[in-house]
């Protein structure tokens, strides 16, 4: 792609205008601007606080896209998501997909079961802190048709990062009410640690399983192998491998399928339907 300057300073005009439209129409000049940039096929925005169901910004999908990145993803899927992840330590910048993803995400059940239904070849996303504790991340998705982000792409959007962050940080402001689900707020927007804590672990409380393998559970669900795991936790191997061979034993289960078939299902159980 051939990026003209010209074009693209054309498009940026109306997004730093500061009589900014509402979302739509905020959304829209920056897919506008970021067309000029690079080439991508579809455009989310959502805004995470701590473990909160996300609330969809702005989309460019259609109705059955809708259902498949918003509507299977907000009940809980979302946990499990890099990008969320990412978000929910304060990381800031520009992020491509693979640079964020466990080293088993490819091959994970959550990849397998989920986000191989979006059809992506890639998603790049930009990360940016608002106020009150939330992350709004802007992502730019290529279809399988359209192949990954060629490198200059790639570089063009990194490069365009601070403007695109700031004036997603003027725009959505106060977005504390919209999360109606009675989640508490957010830490500060510190950069916390990935792995400070496990994930969704009320999620295991009633089938007897230990904080130690709740945590091992979520990140072999994210894609992490034994070997990340033990690293990230500070143990060895063999006994991250105990505890998966524990939480299966308890769980009546044997394979990973069916792990997360109960952690999304006591996920939506626990958040209930999701809003109107």
């Amino acid at each position: 792609m051939r990026i003209s300057l010209a074009d693209t300073f054309g498009k940026l005009a109306p997004l730093i205008n500061p009589a900014a439209p509402g979302d739509a129409g905020f959304g829209q000049r920056l897919v506008d601007f970021l067309g000029a940039v690079a080439g991508f096929d579809r455009c989310v925005v959502f805004a995470y606080r701590g473990q909160a169901r996300p609330i969809a910004l702005f989309d460019t999908f259609s109705e059955a896209e809708r259902h498949v990145f918003v509507a299977l993803y907000q009940p809980g899927p979302y946990l499990l998501d890099p990008f969320y992840r990412t978000a929910s330590t304060g990381q800031v910048g520009f992020w491509r997909m693979r640079e964020l993803a466990p080293d088993r995400f490819y091959s994970s059940e959550y990849y397998r079961s989920y986000y191989v239904k979006t059809g992506l070849a890639e998603e790049v996303g930009f990360f940016v802190r608002a106020d009150d504790g939330i992350m709004v991340v802007l992502s730019l998705m290529r279809l399988k048709r359209s192949g990954l982000f060629p490198p200059a792409e790639a570089a063009a959007l990194r490069a365009c990062e601070p403007v695109v962050s700031a004036v997603i940080a003027r725009h959505w402001r106060g977005l504390e009410g919209r999360f109606d689900d009675g989640a508490p707020p957010a830490a500060p927007v510190r950069q916390r640690p990935a792995a400070s804590r496990p994930v969704a672990v009320a999620a295991w409380q009633a089938l007897s399983l230990t904080a130690r393998e709740a945590h091992v559970v979520d990140l072999v669900l994210q894609g992490h192998s034994s070997e990340s795991i033990a690293w990230r936790l500070g143990i060895s191997v063999g006994t991250v491998k105990v505890h998966r061979r524990n939480v299966y034993r308890k769980l009546r289960i044997s394979s990973q399928t069916e792990l997360l078939a109960i952690y999304v299902d006591r996920i939506v159980a626990a958040a209930g339907p999701v809003p109107a």
